[in-house]
């Protein structure tokens, strides 16, 4: 197999169900969000399912709690305890799974709103509007006393080279089919960035859709790593 590249939106907040931009905002997840990460995790996660642990080398996570939750609750049976916790859960509530070291970066968080942290798209348009200022997009404007596209662009492809060196190139130039496969646990725009960054696109190109708790996959075409591809239809691992 090709190895692949899994995304992950962390499950819903007060404020991703209110349409508010949630940066450095460190908010939990709501009761409902981690029901349904849990149903994520019991239909997708397994040898047999679309993110098999077993293929996994190495999983990223954002330094926020309600990445870090979701991740949890996936329940992909990590062999290490998670970074942020001082032990593993027992192998009788969870069998390890997979090898698979799990790295806290700053490279994934979500991209810096600054001024408008907080707000809704709509409130944002409101008060430049006041302000007299122009139509606002966040692919092509960025945030003022935050992030602009060029901030974001830089981190990205400095994390998808390090995937292609360490874990994808390895796996193709050898064939190897037993592994090779990588997860991220983040947010909605950083996540859409990083898809459209894989494939080599400017943001401003950038109508793709994440829904909290949704989950994406990025890999290759044609066995070949200069080939970086968006799978619009994942099919689930069966074994030989």
């Amino acid at each position: 197999m090709v190895p692949r590249c899994f995304i992950i939106r962390h499950g819903e907040t007060e404020w991703s169900l209110n349409g508010r931009h949630t940066g450095t905002t460190d908010l939990s997840l709501t009761e409902n969000g981690e029901k349904r990460i849990k149903a994520t995790g019991k239909a997708l996660v397994g040898n047999d399912r679309l993110i098999a642990p077993k293929k996994l080398v190495h999983v990223y996570v954002s330094p926020r709690t309600r990445a870090q939750r979701t991740l949890e609750l996936l329940e992909l049976g990590c062999k290490e305890r998670f970074p942020w916790s001082e032990k593993r859960k027992p192998e009788n509530e969870e069998p390890i799974r997979t090898e698979a070291k799990v790295e806290v970066t700053e490279a994934i968080r979500e991209w810096d709103y600054g001024d408008y942290e907080g707000l809704t798209s709509k409130q944002i348009r409101e008060q430049r509007a006041e302000r007299g200022e122009g139509s606002w997009d966040i692919w092509r404007d960025g945030c003022p006393g935050g992030e602009s596209p060029e901030d974001v662009i830089r981190r990205l492809d400095a994390l998808i080279a390090e995937i292609r060196e360490k874990y994808h190139n390895p796996c193709i130039e050898s064939g190897e089919s037993e592994g090779g496969d990588v997860l991220i646990v983040a947010h909605g725009h950083i996540l859409r960035a990083f898809a459209m960054r894989w494939i080599g696109q400017p943001l401003t190109e950038t109508a793709l859709i994440l829904e909290a708790g949704g989950v994406g996959t990025l890999s290759y075409e044609h066995h070949n790593i200069e080939e970086p591809a968006i799978i619009l239809g994942g099919s689930f691992v069966v074994e030989n």
